[in-house]
């Protein structure tokens, strides 16, 4: 290895941990407020947001830890964890909005809810963007899979918007859970891509 490509490894090695640590921080605030509001507004489609952002909280964790080879955790092992926690949450909250139509339950409006799905919107496409080039400079198939995550959860805040507003607006209880079950295919599908290691070209 030459002397350039040790500084471009150094560089982007820390450039990872800075990547990883702002998501970890990022995600847990996400996780708590977004699973807060679903608690007070009774909301599936909240349930889902809050849970998928435990859920990268966990692969930005594994992505970090991967960095040191003393842990012996492998990166395949790493997108399978993250691939099957994906599709628990999937089965979670089609179980969840499926019992709530049933039970014909009215979600409350959620300002908070909304605020969060908001600024989750806004951040999440540019660190998916920055992941996914940090993830092919370095060959790096887990974080190419964490950046996929990321993406994810943008369009499920999108989705989580909709439902909330549409609810809040038009008192519109079924929206909720029918919104819910909108982003049981799009966590289906990023726990596909997860356990393929898609998200970049990446030979590791």
């Amino acid at each position: 290895m030459t002397a350039s490509s040790q500084v471009d490894g150094e560089r982007h090695r820390r450039q990872l941990v800075l990547l990883q640590s702002f998501t970890l921080a990022w995600m847990l605030v996400e996780c708590l407020l977004s699973l807060l509001a679903a608690r007070h507004a009774r909301s599936a489609v909240l349930l889902a947001f809050g849970s998928d952002s435990f859920v990268e909280l966990l692969s930005a964790l594994l992505v970090l830890l991967s960095i040191f080879p003393r842990l012996g955790l492998r990166q395949n092992l790493i997108e399978r964890a993250a691939a099957g926690l994906l599709y628990l949450l999937a089965a979670l909250v089609a179980a969840t909005a499926v019992l709530e139509l049933y039970w014909h339950l009215h979600p409350e409006p959620s300002p908070l809810g909304i605020a969060v799905a908001f600024a989750a919107l806004c951040v999440m496409p540019l660190l998916a963007w920055r992941k996914r080039r940090l993830a092919a400079a370095m060959q790096h198939a887990a974080l190419a899979a964490d950046a996929t995550q990321s993406a994810a959860c943008a369009y499920l805040a999108a989705v989580t918007i909709l439902g909330l507003a549409m609810n809040s607006i038009f008192h519109l209880g079924w929206v909720d859970p029918v919104a819910a079950l909108v982003a049981v295919p799009l966590l289906l599908r990023e726990a596909y891509q997860t356990s393929r290691g898609h998200g970049c070209q990446c030979h590791s």
